[in-house]
């Protein structure tokens, strides 16, 4: 969907540090998120992610001052997501300093949420967040037909609703566009779940956002080549091994456009 691929670091949060695990677990201190939000900016990174991950299994509302703080670091786009149940959270957030707001969980419960939003602020606001995960042809429930399953809670909660389908319905519902986690392949280093993102590209017409996986700089041209409007990592980020410059770089010598 757009002109130019983007490049976009995430830092997932939780009790106020940047973390990051394998397949959503085993959850490792990376850093101060203020401190960490500043170096991607310099580096120039398109836009930043901040995921509160453990807001919805804690049942809370997202940390404010960690995104005000943020904000105030970077002047770039910065979307944040984890704990948003209703029209007021992203009111809330956006007064904080969040230009756009992801919802996973919420919009899962009740799918309105989607469109009040959408109604209320515009869909270029509103990310739907797909945290999902693989189901082998044996263990699918029938709704799963297209063997990905959106997941809850910070992936820790199976639907038995198949991703694809869902991503289509809340696009239908408002939302701008789709983030697409693979918990298969998140912290693998492996490279991108390229049939998810093709599936994704498939059934969206709004920006697609791969993320999960990205191990070294040819991970993420193939990504963009399956349909990725953008390309999201952290750890390779988060413990040096790959600058945001490095990534566009690499981009650019395999014919991508970036900004």
């Amino acid at each position: 969907m757009s002109v130019a691929a983007r490049v976009i670091p995430c830092l997932d949060v939780a009790a106020g540090r940047v973390v990051k695990g394998v397949n959503f677990l085993n959850l490792r201190d990376e850093g101060d998120p203020v401190e960490l939000a500043r170096r991607y900016y310099e580096q120039g990174a398109d836009e930043l992610t901040f995921l509160d991950v453990t807001a919805t299994v804690e049942d809370r509302a997202t940390m404010y001052d960690t995104v005000t703080a943020t904000a105030e670091q970077v002047f770039i786009p910065l979307t944040v997501g984890g704990g948003v149940r209703s029209t007021d959270d992203v009111a809330r957030l956006l007064a904080h300093g969040a230009d756009k707001v992801g919802v996973n969980s919420a919009a899962l419960a009740r799918p309105e949420l989607l469109g009040e939003i959408a109604d209320r602020f515009g869909a270029q606001v509103l990310v739907l967040s797909l945290d999902v995960r693989r189901v082998p042809g044996a263990e699918r429930a029938p709704g799963v037909a297209s063997g990905f399953e959106v997941t809850t809670h910070g992936g820790r909660a199976g639907t038995g609703r198949d991703a694809v389908a869902w991503a289509a319905e809340a696009i239908e519902r408002g939302a701008g566009e789709l983030l697409v986690n693979s918990i298969d392949a998140d912290g693998t280093k492996r490279g991108f779940d390229l049939e998810l993102v093709a599936a994704m590209r498939d059934v969206s017409s709004v920006p697609v956002i791969a993320s999960g996986g990205a191990g070294a700089v040819e991970d993420f041209a193939p990504a963009v080549a399956a349909g990725a409007d953008a390309v999201l990592a952290a750890s390779v980020f988060h413990r040096g091994e790959l600058t945001v410059g490095q990534v566009k770089d690499a981009l650019r010598a395999q014919g991508v456009e970036v900004r």
